[in-house]
């Protein structure tokens, strides 16, 4: 095997072209349409082993690849040398040990969000990555790859629509689970829209605030809805409503107003129906198909090593404001949030 070229670059299989051998940890949803995806639409990768508590779902997965092994321990998938490799898809409790290991074996991680449920956690991952000296972990938020995203990205970079002054993004689901915590709606779902706001202004955010309206009576005891407002370092102002149970599908759109004109991410269904009086688009019952392509990115951008994935210092800033954010929901007051320093290895 060849030795990594640069930091986050995978190796290559010896006498043949670039394939990237990856070893999936838990095959539960995420990692079954992560194994999906890269058997079926990601070239230079293939899936060379699985592990999930399960299983009977892991030797599911691997026949779906192509024979992947089935490992008995995730720790030894880690450190086998037929992997080159890992995605971690497994519960978040177990997320800090398997990227510990990772950055042990010297392996590259592709980690789904959260890095890890707490700022200590994620601190202790970060002080290891540094220590190692180099970038192996890439964390799981996909929505910096949506061509929506990369599109307003773009034009707010380009001055089209001059300097951002608001930011309104909506994300809903059609149902959660019944006793779902209430915090859960922000260290879960709107966490993918703090590390949004701190990729699309590439500027931290420093004081948030969570209000509460009168809860859906189909939340079952959670506080759901949840309006978050974030302020950036630049004094952007950004809204998030999440509504984890709002029944009729899945959605997510924001709208970015500037100063001389606005940009609107939504993904609409290319087909539509017309009759009756009535126009009606569908819409999806989940995630999956909304950020396909996203996923699709972010696993092609990961296996060719470009690093354009968000880095282990980037899931430690979104762990950390969204805990901002839990401490500004059970208090009702606004709260400042205090990032330390970003080490070296992490600054742009």
């Amino acid at each position: 095997m060849t030795t990594m070229a640069q930091p986050g670059q995978m190796p290559a299989e010896a006498g043949g072209p670039t394939v990237t051998r990856i070893g999936v940890i838990g095959t539960g949803v995420m990692g079954a349409d992560h194994a999906r995806l890269l058997t079926e639409a990601v070239s230079g990768a293939r899936v060379g082993g699985v592990f999930d508590v399960d299983g009977s779902r892991a030797r599911g997965v691997a026949a779906a690849s192509g024979g992947a092994r089935v490992f008995a321990d995730p720790y030894a998938l880690i450190v086998d040398d037929g992997i080159d490799a890992v995605l971690i898809a497994s519960s978040d409790a177990t997320h800090e040990d398997y990227v510990l290991a990772c950055v042990a074996a010297g392996k590259p991680v592709l980690c789904e969000k959260p890095l890890a449920p707490t700022v200590e956690a994620c601190a202790r991952i970060v002080e290891a990555e540094t220590e190692h000296g180099s970038r192996l972990i890439t964390v799981g938020f996909m929505r910096r790859f949506d061509p929506g995203y990369t599109g307003m990205r773009a034009l707010l970079t380009g001055g089209e629509i001059g300097a951002p002054l608001l930011m309104h993004n909506v994300h809903r689901n059609p149902a959660a689970v019944p006793g779902l915590p209430s915090s859960a709606l922000i260290a879960n779902s709107a966490v993918h829209e703090l590390d949004i706001v701190r990729w699309l202004f590439e500027e931290e955010i420093v004081e948030v605030a969570v209000h509460t309206p009168r809860p859906s009576g189909q939340a079952g005891g959670t506080q759901d809805p949840q309006l978050l407002v974030l302020t950036t370092e630049s004094g952007v102002l950004a809204d998030v409503e999440i509504f984890v149970n709002a029944r009729y599908g899945y959605e997510v759109r924001c709208e970015l107003v500037g100063e001389t004109g606005t940009v609107t991410v939504d993904a609409p269904p290319p087909t539509s129906l017309r009759r009756g009086g009535l126009h009606a688009r569908a819409l999806p019952g989940d995630w999956r198909p909304r950020f396909a392509e996203a996923y699709r990115l972010e696993l092609q951008d990961w296996i060719d090593g470009a690093a354009g994935g968000a880095s282990a210092w980037d899931g430690f800033a979104a762990t950390f404001v969204a805990h901002a954010c839990v401490a500004a929901l059970a208090s009702g007051e606004r709260h400042a949030v205090n990032l330390p320093p970003a080490p070296a290895l992490y600054r742009r």
